[in-house]
């Protein structure tokens, strides 16, 4: 039988292949979330650098504004608050979202839920089971 047709050797195969399918498809995840990771950095960075410029800007306008009461400056002010606004939402939205949490949350969850567990059991075990009441008569003193 030529070794290509020995069935010990094609499950061997087989069995490195699916190894290996999964390695790579394990590796090629890890570089997508690398890759997401490093996207998601550099926007934040993009936003805290434009943050810091609209706060300076803002800043110089509220000092035009308190020499001189005028609507543009106003209008201007609204429009680079509302910015900021924006850019704050969008970093912490950034910063935290669902999937840094998930694990975290399942975890409370499953160990929360095994605490009570534990805790419920032990007050069904000490109700059907009280502790002796130590009750001894209280020590009686000598009379002369």
């Amino acid at each position: 039988m030529p070794p290509s047709q020995d069935p010990d050797r094609l499950s061997t195969s087989h069995e490195s292949d699916d190894s290996a399918l999964t390695f790579e498809q394990v590796l090629e995840r890890v570089e997508r979330s690398l890759q997401e990771l490093k996207e998601r950095h550099a926007q934040i960075e993009h936003d805290q650098q434009l943050q810091k410029n609209l706060e300076e800007r803002s800043q110089m306008i509220r000092s035009q504004l308190r020499q001189s009461k005028s609507s543009s400056l106003k209008l201007e002010l609204q429009k680079l608050e509302k910015q900021l606004e924006e850019l704050e939402f969008n970093l912490e939205s950034r910063l935290f979202s669902w999937a840094g949490f998930k694990e975290v949350f399942w975890q409370a969850v499953r160990f929360g839920g095994l605490g009570i567990a534990v805790g419920w059991s032990l007050a069904f075990y000490t109700l059907k089971n009280p502790a002796p009441n130590n009750t001894s008569p209280a020590p009686q003193t000598l009379a002369p």
